[in-house]
Order: C-alpha cells, then structure tokens, then sequence
C-alpha cells in the first residue's frame, strides 16, 4: 500500500466543487449503491449547492490534485469522500487525523449496508453510540451514529 502523504488546503468553491462533486458521486456509486444511481444523481445537485458551501470542507491533494474531502459541521462530520482511485492509500486517515486535530471528539453517520465504511471506521477508534431506521429523507436506509474522542 502506496500511503504517501496528502496535502490538506481549504475548500475554494470556484475550483473544487465540480471535482469534489465528481468524487462524491463516483465514491458514493460504489459505497452506496443500495440507494440507487439515480437517487445519487439527484443528491449530487444538493452536495454542490447546499452541502459543500455550508460546511468547513477541507480538501485533500496529491501532487496539488484533490482526490478526497473531509466536510465538518461543528464536530459532525458531515462526509469523507475519496476518489476511488485513491482508496487504500491512507487519505481517509490522514483527513480524519487532521479533523481530530482541530476538534478532539468526532461524530458522523454511517449506512450500516456500508460495511468498508463501518470496518474503517471502528478501526480508527471510532464507537457506535446509536441506530436508527431510516436515513435524513426517511428512507429505510439503516445508521450508525459513531463517535470518536482523542
């Protein structure tokens, strides 16, 4: 496993949201393919307009291309996406240990059908604190709410 470190910079929206709009599909395609591509497709709209403008996004960069993003909401972390080019390669980790720096205790939610997510997760310390059903837009996509705290 190639895990050479990543560069981590700001978002800027005049240059990462159609790329980072295009990692989240493409990570979200395969990580979530439960919810169906044509739901992602509809999401991806709402990811470039609402989600990575109002979050603390922080991009992560190899050879000054991004190929992943961590977004916060306070202490929640809203999402981690990698270009699944670049899976295995330690970015996720890096981004989370960068996101611990900032804020010592992390939450997130997770699909449960995401098992890659969930296995990385609690290998990174995280604990599950809760479930539920149904997603945000009450579909019967079961979470886990996970935390972590440095």
């Amino acid at each position: 496993m190639n895990t050479t470190t990543v560069t981590i910079r700001p978002f800027d929206a005049s240059l990462d949201t159609e790329k980072l709009s295009h990692i989240w599909l493409s990570a979200s395609i395969i990580a979530h393919s439960f919810i169906g591509e044509e739901r992602l497709i509809e999401q991806q709209r709402l990811i470039e307009s609402k989600y990575l403008p109002n979050a603390e996004t922080w991009v992560a960069c190899r050879e000054g291309r991004p190929v992943g993003f961590i977004s916060l909401i306070d202490s929640f972390i809203g999402g981690l996406f990698i270009d699944p080019a670049e899976q295995g390669r330690g970015t996720g980790r890096q981004l989370i240990e960068f996101a611990q720096k900032q804020r010592p205790e992390l939450t997130l939610e997770v699909y449960l059908a995401n098992r890659g997510a969930m296995a990385f997760y609690q290998a990174l310390g995280f604990t599950e604190l809760s479930r539920r059903s149904h997603d945000d837009e009450g579909a019967p996509f079961p979470n886990a709410r996970l935390a972590i705290i440095a």
